[in-house]
């Protein structure tokens, strides 16, 4: 095995890893506030700090990780991530909105050192001709365990407790940190040039444009993911936290293992060209799928149920290619020395649309229900395939 694909493979086990923990984290959060009586809007209000770390950590990552190396930013965003962890120990009495908001800001700063610093080191490991495969595959199995870490963390909820699924997955963690300072090569992605703090905005019209369309793509899934799905399955369909997890987690699955076929179901020189088409046909199907939930939900609850379901798995493959075209370009806009810095941009986007996402989730579903979120989610994507008209090849 040659080195680069020896340090791809520690990235991948490192993203991995951290990606487990993610999504149990977000599964546990939300489980115990329901149960201890939140409602949608206070719950949405947990992962807002998570989502706005993100935005700051992906602008100011970037130019840290062009700096001091990304095996340095990897290894902090798992450090940070088991300090998270370990700040939601204490004891039941404490677990205020405010204590949680902070480790959720934590874990928003690990989530986006960590991302950032696997998607920038990919740049510089493989090949120009081979950048949107190993993307794909990197970005898609991230997402499929992304979504086996909602499902642990349901499944450890229910069936362990809350205090014992952290400590678990603190565990898990830093058998990952040990690996990755012992493994990781200590040079991995460390510009050649000292990166200027001016640096941070990306002076890419390309780059921004396709970061503005990333914004509208990633607001118009979390707005009814995050907390209107898990609540309107709980709370109005009767399902037990562990259903509730285990269909979350067959979605992101589905998600991420599409994104990892995409370059082997549709041609790479497409990517920039077919970007509008799948945003607004994603647009059309998630308007199809507020429908059943506004004139059938009522009168026929089992029917209205199975359709959302078909509809949202659907909606999972149709958004993995959108998210598969934007993981590949945004690399190979990226410039070679200094990746980092565009890659972090370009994240901050996607974080300021899960912020978003967030905040109109809890708020439009408090205020108008699950169908009224799926409709906004269209109004987003058709904005996302707008933004992404004229995009130049990445050849």
């Amino acid at each position: 095995m040659n080195s680069g694909i020896r340090q791809y493979a520690l990235i991948c086990a490192n993203y991995w890893a951290f990606t487990i923990t993610d999504g149990a984290l977000r599964m546990l959060v939300l489980w115990y506030f329901h149960q201890q009586g939140f409602g949608a809007l206070a719950i949405a209000s947990l992962f807002v700090l998570y989502e706005l770390c993100g935005v700051f950590t992906n602008l100011f990552g970037g130019w840290l990780g062009a700096r001091i190396g990304l095996n340095q930013t990897m290894n902090l965003g798992l450090l940070l991530q088991i300090c998270a962890l370990g700040l939601l120990l204490v004891p039941a009495d404490m677990l205020s909105v405010a204590w949680v908001m902070m480790a959720q800001a934590g874990s928003g700063i690990a989530k986006d050192l960590n991302k950032m610093s696997a998607k920038s080191a990919i740049k510089n490991l493989v090949p120009q001709d081979q950048l949107f495969r190993w993307v794909a595959r990197l970005t898609g199995s991230k997402n499929s365990l992304k979504g086996l870490g909602f499902f642990v963390g349901a499944a450890l909820y229910q069936y362990w407790g809350f205090q014992q699924a952290l400590l678990l997955l603190m565990g898990l963690l830093l058998i990952a940190l040990v690996a990755s300072l012992l493994l990781l090569d200590k040079q991995l992605g460390r510009s050649k040039y000292k990166a200027k703090f001016t640096e941070l905005f990306s002076n890419s019209s390309a780059l921004n444009q396709l970061s503005a369309a990333r914004l509208f793509l990633f607001a118009a899934r979390d707005v009814w993911f995050v907390v209107a799905l898990p609540v309107s399955l709980a709370q109005y369909f009767g399902w037990e936290h562990s259903a509730v997890g285990a269909f979350l987690a067959a979605w992101i699955i589905i998600y991420g293992a599409v994104q990892g076929f995409v370059p082997q179901l549709l041609k790479q020189q497409d990517a920039a060209s077919k970007l509008c088409f799948w945003a607004v046909l994603l647009a059309t199907l998630s308007f199809a799928i507020a429908l059943p939930l506004l004139f059938l939900a009522a009168d026929n609850i089992a029917l209205s149920q199975m359709l959302l379901l078909l509809g949202l798995l659907a909606f999972a493959g149709i958004f993995a290619i959108n998210s598969a075209y934007h993981s590949y370009l945004v690399v190979a806009y990226a410039r070679a020395d200094g990746a980092s810095l565009d890659v972090g941009f370009y994240y901050m986007s996607n974080a300021l649309g899960r912020l978003l996402g967030t905040i109109l989730s809890g708020w439009i579903f408090a205020s108008f229900g699950l169908a009224a979120c799926l409709l906004a989610s269209a109004a987003m994507l058709l904005a996302a395939g707008l933004l992404a008209r004229g995009l130049p090849s990445s050849e």
